[in-house]
């Protein structure tokens, strides 16, 4: 599946994906229901705003992409649903890993494992670690383990159907404490050597002045 979608379409079919899982009830979706999916306060990161307009734009997207569509279920209003599970047989656990990944970014096996709870139960880490092998040993790759950043314990994972995920900036190792005392004691004797220089200044003005002022007695 080569395929590369924006954020408003990963928003749409991350939506998608979780209300199958946690409300099947009411999927598929109605634009007015998926479009206040797609602006849920919780379970989102970044959180959005978008109109109904932004949403149809995404899902006309996705249809030609073949990874949504209007449902054939009967009603009189329209209702769309994805289609992953046909285009590329994903299980329960798959979707709900890849649906997180969708809707939250980039997150280690433990938060996936919390915050995947919800659409399918994990009994354990295995569990998720299992459904994240199958989603990166697909062809093509939906899942990256990313490097693991600087203070941080475990890797994070990320999803690729918008590209490659960019990468976050290598923050740099923190200074030794002697480095610190040698530039704080380099910040000192700047500060002293300047005001060293300013009383020099000072000095030299008042041999002005007072040179100019003998000057005129003589």
């Amino acid at each position: 599946m080569d395929v590369t979608l924006n954020e408003t379409e990963v928003r749409v079919l991350g939506a998608l994906m979780e209300k199958e899982l946690t409300t099947p009830e009411y999927y598929p979706l109605s634009l007015n229901a998926l479009t206040n999916a797609c602006n849920q306060k919780s379970n989102r990161d970044p959180v959005l705003s978008l109109d109904e307009a932004e949403v149809v734009r995404a899902l006309d997207g996705l249809r030609f992409k073949q990874l949504a569509l209007l449902s054939g279920e009967g009603g009189r209003v329209p209702k769309y649903r994805h289609t992953l599970v046909e285009k590329l047989r994903l299980d329960p656990p798959e979707l709900a890993i890849l649906a997180e990944l969708l809707l939250r970014g980039p997150q280690t096996v433990g938060e996936l494992r919390t915050r995947g709870e919800r659409m399918h139960p994990f009994p354990d880490i295995p569990a998720v670690e299992s459904a994240l092998e199958e989603l990166m040993s697909m062809n093509p790759t939906l899942v990256v383990r990313l490097p693991r950043q600087p203070g941080r314990k475990d890797c994070r994972y990320a999803h690729l159907l918008a590209g490659e995920p960019a990468s976050a900036p290598e923050q740099p190792a923190p200074p030794e404490a002697a480095r610190l005392r040698v530039q704080a004691e380099n910040e000192r004797v700047a500060r002293l050597e300047e005001e060293v220089a300013g009383l020099r200044g000072e000095v030299a003005e008042l041999r002005r002045l007072v040179e100019e002022f003998k000057a005129q007695f003589e």
